[in-house]
């Protein structure tokens, strides 16, 4: 289990991310919409994850939705360790209603990202659209992950940003499964 807490002026996080044993998951940030799309994560990516963030929801939700992204993108590269022994590479197409979403992961060691996506509204509930955005940029970079996603098309925005959690959720449960052999997937030996 890898246990990452984080604390400044704007936020106060504590992460505990598992992700081969225990499939708890506990999430609260102040913004319910964010909630779910983090159990959502965990569920479908077949890991536990508990994650408290207390955040200036006064300002609005930017601070909480990045730096939760930073915590959790810490949490995944401390439970990762060296990545020896994983699939590395993990891609998954998720439907969600009428809202298609890709994603395609590296577990490599050389953040990036790639992020497309449209929205109709400002806001899903509580949460900013365009922070989804914001946090998978905030999860690749201090995860250490390579992460394309895209949704593809959609009409209704909660479906669009859902359907592109899970395929992140699926992608990263492959990308993260141990290989038979044990191997290092690269052609240097080391990720």
């Amino acid at each position: 289990m890898s246990v990452i807490e984080r604390k400044t002026k704007e936020t106060d996080i504590k992460a505990e991310l598992t992700l081969y044993g225990s499939k708890t998951v506990n999430i609260d940030t102040g913004i319910g919409f964010f909630d779910h799309m983090l159990t959502a994560l965990a569920v479908h990516g077949g890991f536990g994850l508990t994650l408290t963030c207390k955040g200036d929801l006064y300002v609005d939700g930017h601070h909480t939705v990045e730096d939760c992204g930073i915590v959790l993108g810490k949490a995944l590269a401390e439970e990762l360790g060296d990545k020896s022994g994983i699939v590395r590479f993990g891609t998954a197409f998720i439907p969600m209603d009428e809202a298609l979403s890709m994603c395609s992961v590296d577990v490599s060691g050389r953040p990036f990202l790639v992020c497309d996506a449209e929205f109709s509204d400002d806001r899903t509930g509580s949460f900013d659209n365009c922070l989804c955005e914001e946090f998978f940029r905030a999860f690749a970079f201090n995860a250490g992950i390579t992460l394309h996603i895209k949704n593809m098309y959609g009409k209704n925005d909660h479906h669009k940003i859902e359907s592109m959690f899970k395929a992140c959720a699926y992608a990263l449960k492959q990308a993260t499964a141990k290989n038979s052999d044990g191997s290092t997937v690269s052609t240097k030996g080391v990720l």
